[in-house]
């Protein structure tokens, strides 16, 4: 039997927790200026330690492009503070919610208060990015944070836990370690709201962990996003886009597209125009600089199990190099490789792909992509190429996923003013600019009763007072 948890036998980590929440129950609430800031203080880290944080996140990778890092990470934090800060004092102010007219001249307010204490378990593929992009919606919603960052970007944590370290208290926001203690035990600490990012699969675990507690979780997980390419569509276009969308960090992006679907009669020369435009954003030998490598040597053999497994039932491959290349394989970066004749049965199309891996599948109708899309689960993003307003209006409106970008890839994600999410096995629940704030608030209903509102003629002794007031709610009703 488990040994009960007491003030004598807790964790350091468990300690740290359990003091945060005290001080979120006892102290009031940041103020505005507090969280102002706390949001200052993040950017200026981000700002101060830029060239720290690439050189770390690229030493854990292999390699990856600074520009990577720059424009898909600290850029877009900025950005995210700027907005947060700018728009903070509106979010924090109490609504106005209309009230009931047989209660008037009562009012309603919806007051956002900070939930407590928040957890973030971040992923290893932009470590900088998805973690601190829920930690600014927990701060500016006035939460105390702890983060968890992944096993697989070692440096970049070590950096992330000096440089919080210097820049906040610890009881506002801490980094934890990343040894197998810590992370087997963060998931199954009582935050307030636990925020995770990374597979379904454990996704799955940490939902499991955090319902034992009730705490509520918003999971950004992934999938299988497709690119649907109607026939509407400039094929030399959609093939640039999509190029980029699948090949940016290597593939190694939640949203990236994992498949593409296509008229039979176009799926040989979308895949020769995706070849040539993979080799001139990246060209043909592992040692450009632009090109990211694969975070571990488990996941590169993973890629080449599914290319090996895909040939195996017959696909065509059509690649820049083979991915057992001893050249391409000594730096861990693995070729851009196009699945021409991709099928259910191949493992490819079986588990989300999380590479520069993209099968190509022949669809001839708009309800057959439909159809094939619905048979799997909700994706975390889906992509739609064309001129058809029908067409496209078909996909939006019989398709569900967690956002869509039409005609390009992936920057629906940077879209501040919208929710970024899952649906299903993609995830649960949403951030990004208010929808963070709210997210990680707890939007509470006040109703302030009127001295003048009748509605004490409801109390006993009942009679024709309460018959007086039925018939004037009926008529209100």
């Amino acid at each position: 039997m488990d040994q009960p948890v007491t003030p004598a036998n807790q964790s350091p980590l468990e300690k740290d927790f359990h003091h945060m929440v005290e001080l979120s129950r006892t102290l009031p609430p940041p103020s505005l200026e507090q969280r102002l800031d706390q949001l200052a203080r993040l950017r200026s880290l981000i700002a101060d330690n830029e060239s720290r944080f690439a050189e770390a996140i690229s030493a854990d990778f292999g390699h990856r492009a600074t520009a990577e890092t720059v424009f898909a990470e600290v850029l877009f934090l900025q950005g995210e503070i700027r907005h947060t800060r700018q728009h903070l004092k509106r979010w924090m102010a109490p609504q106005r919610i209309p009230t009931q007219r047989q209660f008037f001249p009562a009012t309603n307010r919806l007051l956002p208060q900070p939930l407590g204490v928040v957890g973030i378990i971040a992923p290893w593929n932009y470590p900088l990015q998805l973690t601190l992009a829920p930690a600014i919606g927990a701060l500016a919603a006035g939460n105390r944070v702890m983060i968890k960052p992944s096993e697989l970007a070692p440096r970049f944590a070590a950096l992330l836990q000096q440089t919080i370290a210097d820049a906040f208290d610890p009881t506002d926001m801490t980094v934890t370690g990343i040894d197998g203690d810590i992370a087997e035990r963060f998931s199954t600490l009582p935050f307030d709201h636990l925020i995770f990012t990374g597979s379904t699969r454990v996704g799955r675990l940490v939902a499991e962990a955090a319902g034992r507690n009730l705490t509520p979780v918003t999971l950004e997980l992934g999938g299988k996003s497709p690119a649907i390419i109607d026939r509407s569509a400039d094929l030399d276009e959609a093939a640039a886009r999509i190029a980029y969308g699948k090949l940016l960090n290597a593939g190694q992006t939640c949203i990236a597209p994992d498949y593409a679907l296509v008229a039979h009669a176009a799926a040989d020369s979308l895949a020769t125009k995706l070849l040539e435009r993979m080799k001139r954003m990246y060209g043909t030998a592992p040692d450009n600089p632009d090109y990211t490598s694969i975070i571990s040597e488990r996941h590169y053999a993973r890629l080449g199990e599914l290319v090996r497994d895909a040939a195996a039932h017959g696909a065509r491959l059509v690649q820049v190099a083979p991915f057992d290349d001893d050249a391409w394989k000594a730096r861990r970066k693995f070729p851009p490789t196009i699945v021409l004749g991709a099928t259910k049965a191949m493992k490819v199309m079986q588990e989300e792909i999380f590479g520069p891996i993209l099968p190509v599948i022949a669809c001839d109708s708009t309800d057959e992509a439909i159809a094939f899309v619905n048979d799997g689960d909700r994706p975390l993003a889906l992509y739609w190429f064309g001129t058809d307003d029908a067409a496209r209006d078909a996909v939006l409106s019989r398709t569900v996923s967690g956002g869509v970008t039409v005609n390009d890839c992936l920057f629906h994600f940077t879209q501040i003013n919208q929710p970024m999410g899952g649906v299903g096995a993609s995830g649960i629940g949403a951030y990004h600019g208010e929808w963070g704030f709210r997210g990680l608030s707890k939007l509470k209903p006040v109703f302030y009763r009127s001295r003048f509102n009748r509605f004490a003629d409801l109390y006993p002794p009942y009679g024709a007072k309460l018959a007086r007031m039925e018939k004037l709610l009926r008529f209100m009703s």
